[in-house]
């Protein structure tokens, strides 16, 4: 996806309808000009194959049968390939959607991450000032200061 690309417009998914029906539309028209072509060919053919009398006329008559014939073998060929572009633009799309999921979960997982982290660090800032309180209330109490006087007579001679 080109991320960077909504600048002056609808963003990655405008640009890409965008261009998505620039093809249609040249797709569109390439199907028309190709079965346009096969149907003019064809019709020639049929006009010329007229029996006639001369060798001459009915060799040149062959001559511009072949020609159109493969003229339309070239059209039938470029309607091939139309489709095979036709197969691979909707398989890529189907890319492309999966992509964009791939891209919403990574998105969630992030704000999932995020929050995590978040609670983590507020746990972690709680549990701080718990152990301030409790070694505060420790020290000022009163078992631990027998347990130093005792500590002390013991080690003093």
């Amino acid at each position: 996806m080109n991320k960077g690309a909504n600048v002056g417009g609808g963003g990655p998914t405008a640009a890409a309808a965008a261009a998505a029906a620039q093809k249609q539309k040249s797709l569109l028209q390439r199907v028309d000009a190709d079965i346009g072509n096969i149907v003019d060919n064809y019709g020639f053919i049929v006009n010329a194959a007229r029996v006639n009398d001369p060798p001459v006329r009915n060799s040149q008559e062959a001559f511009m049968m072949e020609m159109r014939a493969s003229r339309m073998v070239h059209a039938a060929d470029s309607l091939l390939k139309l489709v095979s572009e036709l197969k691979q633009t909707a398989m890529f799309s189907g890319f492309a959607s999966l992509n964009d999921h791939v891209e919403q979960r990574t998105e969630e997982f992030t704000k999932q991450t995020e929050k995590t982290e978040c609670m983590l660090s507020r746990i972690g800032e709680e549990a701080a000032a718990s152990l301030k309180d409790l070694e505060s209330h420790y020290y000022s109490s009163a078992e631990r200061t027998s347990s130093l006087l005792s500590y002390n007579q013991e080690t003093m001679p």
